[in-house]
């Protein structure tokens, strides 16, 4: 599927609805544009089947309630759509991206509560998020922005306002010849990347920051769960940024990323070794179990 995301062919899900995908509109005075009122997942279908595909719907409709905008959909609604939108599109490995937004109505202020919540859903297909670096390790810029405190933001939430300083760390990232950036938090430990968890090696115990300063990802979640499984230490911690020349490997977790290999961080480099690549044949065997 080539060119603009407004102009291709296929069928979008809208508000309880299939619709030819270039009517998938909203008015340009719709609230989350204006205010970030939006929250979405990202999925992905293998070979006729979404990953983790509730477990989704369901942090859909907690990210909303996160910030206070209930959707009118239960996750089981919400499962369907997804599978109804799969099929009109003759999909069976595919990109899923379910959302949900206050649209426009009376309220056109910070506050919006007489907007009512839209739902969609979309599918298309797409390869590896970071192309050879899926083999080879990617190259990551450290960003100069921070995760910040989660008392400022819900953090818990997959929202759209949250994204803003990815877009902009991973734009400085690309032109300095990288595929992502990692983002330390406010107290200067070490976070995730732009749309992606983290984790290090060392000594044959895994490392990766613990999750509560940002999203716990369903893939992380699920890495980590496959990690003990194999009998390997996890140890979910702070790092700090002067540890990071003491790991041996590196990889991304992430539903766009899956399991990536890191090869650099800013002037630290990592070796894409045995461990990265059984945990990445692994995770590619689950999801297609």
């Amino acid at each position: 599927m080539d060119g603009a995301y407004d102009d291709r062919d296929g069928k979008i899900w809208m508000n309880g609805e299939l619709v030819d995908w270039r009517d998938a509109k909203v008015h340009v005075l719709t609230h989350a544009l204006h205010y970030a009122s939006s929250v979405f997942e990202g999925e992905r279908c293998y070979d006729g089947k979404i990953f983790k595909g509730h477990e989704h719907s369901l942090r859909l409709i907690e990210s909303g309630r996160l910030l206070d905008m209930p959707l009118p959909y239960s996750a089981e609604e919400i499962d369907a759509a997804k599978q109804a939108v799969l099929e009109a599109n003759g999909f069976t490995n595919a990109y899923v991206r379910a959302f949900a937004w206050r649209s426009s109505g009376p309220d056109m202020g910070v506050s919006a509560r007489r907007n009512p919540v839209s739902v969609a859903v979309a599918a298309w297909e797409w390869g590896s998020y970071y192309g050879d670096a899926k083999w080879q390790g990617a190259k990551l810029d450290i960003a100069t922005w921070k995760r910040p405190d989660p008392a400022t933001i819900p953090a818990a939430a997959k929202a759209a306002g949250l994204y803003m300083i990815c877009t902009m760390a991973k734009h400085s990232a690309e032109a300095k010849g990288c595929s992502d950036a990692l983002f330390y938090d406010w107290e200067g430990y070490v976070a995730e990347a732009t749309g992606a968890n983290i984790f290090f090696v060392k000594d044959g115990e895994i490392h990766t920051p613990l999750a509560d300063r940002f999203l716990n990802g369903i893939t992380r979640q699920t890495v980590i769960g496959m990690l003990k499984e194999k009998g390997f230490t996890v140890h979910e911690r702070r790092i700090t940024p002067d540890e990071l020349e003491s790991f041996s490997e590196c990889w991304l977790t992430g539903t766009a990323a899956e399991v990536t290999p890191v090869g650099q961080i800013g002037d630290f480099h990592f070796q894409v070794g045995q461990i990265t690549r059984d945990v990445s044949d692994s995770y590619e065997a689950l999801v297609r179990s």
